[in-house]
C-alpha cells in the first residue's frame, strides 16, 4: 500500500520529528525503529522504552447486560471479573478458530473496554456488535478517537511517577499509590488535561510496564511529558523491537501463532477457554467437536550459534521427515542465541526433543524447550 493511502496515528508528527523509519502495519504507517532495533530492545530490558500503539482498537460495551454479552462473544467469563481488573481472552469463530486475542478491562459494573489487535479491530467491532444483539448492551467503537502510549521496562513506574504526579502535570485523580500498588492486569482511571485517562499495568514485552489511553488530541502532549520526565531513562521504540521483546517473552502474535485455522489448545491457549465456568458462547460447539489428535502444537525452540530460523522455515525430525514449521524466529538480543516458536507434530513436541530447522537451505539443529525464553523474574 502506498504511503499516502496508509492511516496515521495522532503521534505521526512526533515520529517524523524523531527521525523514525516507518512501515506498513495493518494499513497503518507506524514507526518500525528510530535508530537501532538492538538499542531499543536493550533499553526496554534495562531501563524503559516508549511506544505508540494507537493503531490498536478500543471497543466499549455499556449496559446492564454488557458482561453477559461478552460472555457470549468471548471465550472467557468476563462477567465474573471485578471492576478495576483486566483479562486476556479470545474472540472465536463458530468453528472454534481464533479471530483475535484481546484484553478486556472492566471499568464499572456496566462498562467494559475491549482492546483489539490493529489488524482485526474493525472485524472485532463488527463481531462484538453482532454478538451483542439481543442483550441490553451498546457497542461503541472508539478506535478512531483513542490514542495508546506504552511505557515498558523496569524504570517505567518511576517515570510515570515523575511525569504524572507533579502539580503542573495536568493529571487529576491519580495518586502515587495508584501506580506503585497497581498489580499486573489492573488499572487506574484519572483525568489528563480534563479528559479521561486510563492507565493499565499491562504490556507485550515481558517487562514491567504501563499502557496509557487518552483522547487523540492529548497524545502528543502526553508523549512529550513522559519523554521529558524520562530523560535518559526512556527511549522511543518502534515495532521491530516490540516483536523481538514479545518473542523472548514467549507471547503469541496474531497471524503467526494464532489464527482462524488454529484452535486455542494448539497454541497453548486451551486454559483461556471457559468451558467449565459458563454456558454456551460463540465457538464452544466448535471447540468441543474438534479432533486435535492430528493437529500440530506450538513449541519453543532454541539453537546454538548465531543463525536464526525465520517464519516459514521447515522443521524436520531426526529422520529427515517434515514435522512442522517456524512461525516466529530471531537471534535473541537478550539471550544471544537463536529462539523460535513453531508448530510441530505432537509426537515430537516433548521438551528436550532435538529437531532440525531449515535456514536458507542449511540445517540448523534445534531443541524443544519450555517458554518463555526470557522472564524478568
Amino acid at each position: 500500500m502506498a504511503d499516502q493511502d496508509l492511516r496515521s496515528t495522532a503521534l505521526a508528527a512526533v515520529h517524523e520529528a524523531l527521525g523514525a523509519t516507518f512501515t506498513d502495519f495493518a494499513g497503518w504507517r507506524m514507526p518500525v525503529r528510530y535508530d537501532s532495533d538492538l538499542a531499543e530492545h536493550r533499553a526496554v530490558r534495562e531501563s524503559a522504552g516508549i511506544f505508540d500503539l494507537s493503531h490498536m482498537g478500543e471497543i466499549h460495551l455499556r449496559g446492564p447486560q454488557a458482561g453477559d454479552a461478552l460472555d457470549h462473544a468471548l471465550a472467557g467469563k468476563l462477567s465474573a471479573m471485578s471492576v478495576g481488573r483486566a483479562k486476556y481472552s479470545l474472540l472465536l469463530t463458530e468453528d472454534g478458530g481464533v479471530i483475535d486475542d484481546v484484553i478486556t478491562y472492566r471499568l464499572s459494573e456496566e462498562h467494559f473496554l475491549v482492546v483489539a489487535n490493529a489488524s482485526n479491530a474493525e472485524v472485532d467491532a463488527a463481531e462484538l456488535s453482532a454478538r451483542a444483539e439481543g442483550f441490553d448492551a451498546e457497542v461503541d467503537d472508539a478506535s478512531d478517537r483513542t490514542a495508546l502510549i506504552a511505557v515498558q521496562g523496569p524504570a517505567s513506574e518511576q517515570i510515570l511517577l515523575d511525569a504524572l504526579l507533579d502539580r503542573d502535570s495536568g493529571v487529576e485523580g491519580l495518586t502515587a499509590a495508584d501506580l506503585t500498588e497497581m498489580k499486573n492486569y489492573r488499572f487506574a482511571e484519572s483525568t489528563y488535561r480534563g479528559e479521561p485517562m486510563l492507565i493499565a499495568r499491562t504490556g507485550y514485552t515481558g517487562e514491567d510496564g504501563f499502557e496509557l489511553y487518552v483522547p487523540n488530541e492529548l497524545a502528543a502532549g502526553l508523549w512529550e511529558q513522559l519523554t521529558v520526565a524520562g530523560g535518559d531513562r526512556l527511549v522511543p521504540c518502534g515495532l521491530a523491537c516490540r516483536d523481538t521483546l514479545r518473542l523472548e517473552a514467549g507471547m503469541p502474535l496474531y497471524g503467526n501463532e494464532l489464527g482462524r485455522d488454529l484452535y486455542p489448545a494448539q497454541s497453548g491457549m486451551g486454559r483461556i477457554v471457559a468451558l467449565k465456568s459458563k454456558g454456551d458462547f460463540v465457538g464452544r460447539a466448535g471447540i468441543e467437536a474438534a479432533d486435535l489428535s492430528a493437529r500440530p502444537v506450538l513449541v519453543g525452540l532454541v539453537a546454538d550459534g548465531r543463525r536464526a530460523a525465520r517464519a516459514g522455515s521447515q522443521v524436520r525430525d531426526a529422520d529427515g521427515r517434515e514435522v512442522g514449521s517456524i512461525t516466529s524466529g530471531v537471534l535473541s538480543p537478550t539471550l544471544g542465541h537463536p529462539i523460535a516458536l513453531g508448530f510441530v507434530s505432537a509426537n515430537v513436541s516433548e521438551v528436550g526433543t532435538v529437531l532440525v530447522a531449515d535456514v536458507r537451505g542449511k540445517d540448523l539443529p534445534v531443541r524443544v524447550v519450555k517458554t518463555p525464553f526470557y522472564s524478568r523474574d
